[in-house]
């Protein structure tokens, strides 16, 4: 993608081939239109339109000829250096041309109105020939490909190389440069330099390093902090040849970079290769662990625009004083650039994510609830947005200025209040509206359906007694569970009993009702065989008040394992249950949420049938993008209509095999409901895993019938949405019911220019039924700031939540889009993100030099690991269901949720402290992390893995498992033996804790290391190449970096 200010001489202005560790295809010409581009225009990422360049400048004064730039790869883990004659069939196209000479540039055209300053290389030759040789050396394993496809290359000189890693490519060595004279002090590779304050030296390297190449001094210049910027981080280059990449080769038991990938990798030709310290380059867990000392535990006053909040992983107390806090709204950026070009120069998305629903902890003021009264919530005349603290009283209270649109509004009678000598209303603080961030307005009758209050909602369970469910104790399990859950369904505050009504339907190929009415003695079944034409057979007695069955709806539950304990059905049907629930829902005139247990692909002849269509060949081709999408246009019809009548649908789905949970999940999704998934089911132990889920649903804090809109001052408009939800037009997000997890994800785009005096304003109104049947107006409000400098934008950034938003659209984007092309603008976008920030906030530096914004830093290692999720791998290896599920959870996860999901919890447990409370601190995600003596406990928020080495302790394992030895441990076990004693309550304490953050309870799993079982914590190792392909963290950094400085070449 080309942007003003970007030049680039041939070849890079053309597309390039390949991409760092993904298929052939990235780059190409033909790209689709992106989904994450600002402009929203179809412009391919790399085609970075040429400019003006100046020649680059020598050392010594004099202009230098550079030689051809290295190559793109054409496929990492696809071309390879390797001995043998060369083939001029594998030479990329875009490299056609030769070389310049005679110390010249090529002739390039003016890009964009203004001339931009021009980067100079100021590395000198033998530098820029280290990183070029490093590049060669990269191992950034191929994403998702089966076959390798080698190719022959000539060596650039000298004798021919020894056969590469599997992922080398051609180098194009800068021979036409004549060596440099002697230079000065030497540069440590690989060392991140310390913020250093402007005007000081940065400190010498540590003792030990190893030494690079002889370059030129580049004192202050290189490491100096412009006054004024963010501040960054610049990492030196890691060089090839003798101070090489790091060069981890294949690990024992371990597959290769692709199917079919050497088993062990092959040395490159020359001096033996140092091992790079991974400790060089960012880390997340130090970024992590820096943020909770410096602000753990501490007041976050949300009484300041702009103000960017602690990160998600660390706790603080948030106080409520006119801004929204961080639990209900992230912003990728706190302070949104000024015009659209800015916006576009930085390639930044500008959105928020949004939790409505989020739960307060009980050290943090609750909600307020406001009525303005018969009238209802005082709004602005033009824009309608509600009362806030963002408005402005003028004329001595009469009136007041929308901050949204600058309207003068009238202020009713009864609303009146005199301002006092700041021109602030003497009652401001008695009104949650005029000095909170948070707050609910009691909603009028104007807002309710046909203008008459909603009814009390309704909790319909619908269980699949087919043949699998009965035989896997499924069924008995639910029924006896739900005895206990019907006492503790949502409830109002401080209502003593819950207002929600409940309904009950068993099915297989044919669907029973069941009447429930105070007055039988018995339950009564209904049975409608008529799948195609679905109808409640009864209204009386279907929805009842718990209290008043309770003796029937007893009976009924022990009944059911009972009725169909003999079963022979194996055939289910899906749809007609929505259905059903659906018209029930209807004919009580109220919102419901339907509970779906359900185990297997509906075949029986019915509306919404399904045939099994899990094609693996597709992987990796341009018709992947079918495995993700439903079947049909059925499903989709069906939640359009669930929504429309405030429907909501969670399904707990309990496959022996493949289910199609692309096409299952949709009603979930688009009516914001949830979705749960335990495969191949035991009820020893499976039990406990699936009845925490069902716990934790059925009584979290959710509200129904919801439609919520994002109103913004006047210079830029929400313009997408991300989540599970539906849309009817462009501006209001509906669902039948959100809840205390479900996150929102909302992207801005410029209309205008925002002013840097009134800032950014954002209001989440969002309009709801609750659990006693009310209508209340929950409001959320954020002032950010506004800026003309791009050092101001990029120092307020997120990353988190920039994660949270690039997952959300490529997850959709894979819907329409080839795989490849998704991955590609991945890598672009992060690519021209650090690109602008180096060009327009860094100062002057060697081009060998990484330079990351501090508040970005962990940006590639991030991407990397949603470029290696399952999602997007691409490897035949994967379930097809897998894939689809974890595509469908990720799309309402917070910002919480994420950060956890694509870079997981390692936890040393045999370093833990049993006579504190903290839990250890947590270590890189990386086999090196791992000790042949240690015991980890790994979480990303849906997995839970205890992995055990092969020299543990026997004093732990003894107290944790209360068995002698490590050899005597049984890896069935799903949960820990209660035993007494201060390790057990600790690991014990530590995995409730975790489950309790989380929404979904996770199944731990016992690991012994080397056993078969470990791939899948393996490939949560994100930092190292991925089992199923993907680059690991230093690869992706290294190719970045090259990325970057093709971008500003």
């Amino acid at each position: 993608m080309s942007h003003q200010g970007y030049v680039a001489t041939p070849p890079y202005s053309q597309a390039k081939p390949g991409m760092g560790g993904y298929p052939a295809g990235f780059s190409s010409a033909t790209s689709q239109p992106h989904y994450g581009h600002y402009g929203g225009t179809a412009q391919p990422y790399s085609a970075a339109q040429t400019g003006p360049l100046k020649p680059l400048s020598s050392p010594h004064g004099s202009s230098m000829s550079v030689g051809h730039p290295p190559p793109a790869p054409g496929q990492f883990g696809q071309t390879s250096l390797q001995n043998g004659i060369y083939n001029p069939g594998n030479q990329m196209s875009s490299h056609a041309t030769p070389p310049p000479h005679g110390g010249q540039t090529p002739p390039t055209q003016s890009h964009g109105s203004k001339s931009q300053a021009n980067y100079q290389n100021t590395a000198p030759p033998v530098f820029t020939q280290h990183v070029s040789n490093q590049l060669g050396a990269m191992q950034i394993s191929n994403y998702g490909s089966a076959q390798a496809h080698p190719s022959s290359t000539p060596s650039p000189c000298g004798p021919p190389l020894q056969p590469s890693f599997q992922g080398s490519e051609p180098q194009q060595l800068l021979s036409s440069i004549p060596p440099p004279a002697a230079q000065g002090l030497s540069v440590p590779p690989g060392v991140p330099s310390a913020t250093v304050p402007p005007g000081m030296v940065p400190p010498p390297p540590p003792v030990g390093m190893p030494v690079g190449h002889s370059g030129p001094s580049q004192g202050n210049a290189s490491y100096q902090q412009v006054p004024g910027q963010p501040s960054m981080t610049a990492y030196l280059p890691q060089h090839g040849g003798m101070y090489g990449v790091q060069q981890r080769g294949i690990q024992p038991n371990y597959p290769g970079a692709y199917p079919g990938a050497p088993a062990t990798g092959a040395q490159l030709a020359g001096p033996q290769q140092k091992k790079l310290d991974p400790d060089s380059i960012p880390s997340p867990i130090q970024v992590i662990e820096e943020d909770k000392v410096r602000r753990s535990g501490q007041l976050f006053v949300s009484n300041t625009k702009g103000q960017i909040p602690p990160l998600v992983t660390t706790n603080c107390v948030v106080q409520d004083q006119g801004n929204a806090s961080p639990r209900f709204i992230r912003c990728t950026t706190y302070c949104f650039p000024s015009t659209a070009d800015i916006a576009k120069q930085s390639q930044i998305p500008l959105a928020a994510v949004i939790k409505p629903f989020a739960l307060l902890p009980p050290n943090e003021a609750p909600i307020c609830v406001v009525s303005h009264g018969e009238s209802g919530p005082i709004r602005c005349n033009r824009c309608k947005a509600y009362m806030c603290p963002l408005m402005q009283f003028i004329e001595g209270g009469r009136r007041y200025q929308c901050g949204f649109c600058s309207c003068i509004n009238e202020v009713p009678p009864f609303y009146f209040q005199h301002l006092d000598h700041m021109g602030r209303r003497l009652d401001h603080y008695d009104k949650p509206e005029l000095s909170l961030g948070s707050y609910e307005f009691i909603a009028t009758l104007d807002y309710c359906k046909n203008s008459k209050p909603p009814n009390p909602p309704a909790f319909i369970f619908m269980i699949d007694v087919s043949y699998s469910n009965i035989r896997n104790g499924c069924v008995k399990l639910i029924c006896e569970e739900l005895k206990n859950l019907l006492d503790k369904l949502p409830r109002e505050d401080h209502a003593a009993i819950s207002a929600i009504r409940v309904g009950f339907v068993t099915y297989n190929k044919v669907l029973h009702f069941y009447n429930l009415k105070s007055s039988l003695a018995q339950p009564q079944m209904l049975v409608v065989s008529d799948v195609g034409e679905m109808f409640v057979p009864l209204l009386d007695g279907f929805l009842v008040n718990v209290q008043e069955s309770r003796p029937v709806i007893n009976n009924l539950l022990d009944q059911i394992p009972e009725m169909f304990g003999d079963t022979s059905e194996s055939e289910t049907v899906f749809a007609p249950v929505i259905q059903a629930g659906l018209e029930a829902v209807k004919a009580a005139e109220c919102s419901g949420k339907l509970f779906i247990f359900h185990s297997s692909l509906p075949t029986a002849e019915a509306p919404g049938k399904l045939k099994n269509r899990d094609d693996r060949k597709l992987v990796n081709t341009d018709k992947e993008k079918v495995l993700f999408q439903p079947q049909s246009n059925f499903y989709e019809a069906l939640a359009k209509e669930c929504v429309a009548n405030s429907c909501c649908v969670d399904v707990f789905l309990f496959p022996n095999q493949y289910v199609d949970v692309a096409t299952m999940g949709i009603v979930p999704m688009s009516t914001g409901g949830s979705l749960y998934k335990y495969n191949n089911f035991q009820i020893q132990t499976d039990a406990e895993h699936f009845l925490n889920d069902l716990r934790k649903d059925i009584q979290k804090p959710v509200g129904f019938d919801a439609i919520m809109r994002v109103r913004t001052n006047t210079g830029f408009r929400a313009t997408d949405f991300l989540g599970s939800m539906y849309m009817n037009n462009t501006t209001d997000v509906e669902v039948a019911a959100i809840d205390c997890d479900k996150a929102i994800t909302v992207e801005f785009k410029h209309d205008d220019k925002l002013s840097e005096e009134n800032g950014a304003l954002i209001q989440c109104a969002l309009l709801y039924t609750n659990v006693a049947g009310h209508r209340r107006l929950r409001i959320h409000n954020l002032a950010l700031n506004c800026s003309s400098q791009h050092a101001d934008l990029y120092k307020s950034c997120e990353t988190d939540a920039l994660i949270n938003f690039f997952a959300k659209s490529a997850y959709r984007a894979i819907l329409s889009q080839p795989l490849k092309t998704v991955r590609e603008i991945l890598v672009n976008q992060t690519a021209h993100i650090l690109a602008c920030y180096r060009k327009n906030c860094a100062s002057p530096s060697s081009a060998g030099q990484l330079i990351l914004p501090e508040a970005m830093k962990l940006l590639p290692v991030y991407m990397n690991c949603l470029l290696k999720s399952y999602v997007l791998l691409g490897s035949s290896d994967l379930p097809t269901d897998e894939r689809a599920f974890q595509r469908l959870l990720v799309t309402s996860m917070d910002v919480v949720s994420t950060q956890s999901f694509f870079y997981p919890r390692l936890l040393p447990i045999h370093k833990m402290d049993v006579n504190s409370e903290e839990i250890p601190a947590a270590v890189r995600c990386s086999e090196e992390r791992l000790a042949d003596g240690g015991i980890f406990l790994l979480e990303n928020g849906i997995n839970m893995f205890l992995w055990l080495g092969l020299n543990s302790q026997p004093e732990l394992i003894q107290s944790i498992f209360n068995v002698p030895s490590f050899a005597h441990i049984n890896t069935d076990l799903t949960s820990l033996p209660e035993l007494d004693n201060p390790y057990s309550k600790k690991i014990r304490s530590i995995i409730a804790n975790l489950r309790n953050q989380n929404p979904y309870s996770m199944k731990l799993i016992i690991l012994k290391q080397k056993d078969k079982s470990e791939g899948i914590f393996r490939q949560l190792l994100v930092e190292d190449k991925g089992l199923h392909g993907g680059a690991s963290y230093m690869d992706f950094l290294c190719y970045v970096h090259k990325e970057i400085r093709q971008l500003l070449t």
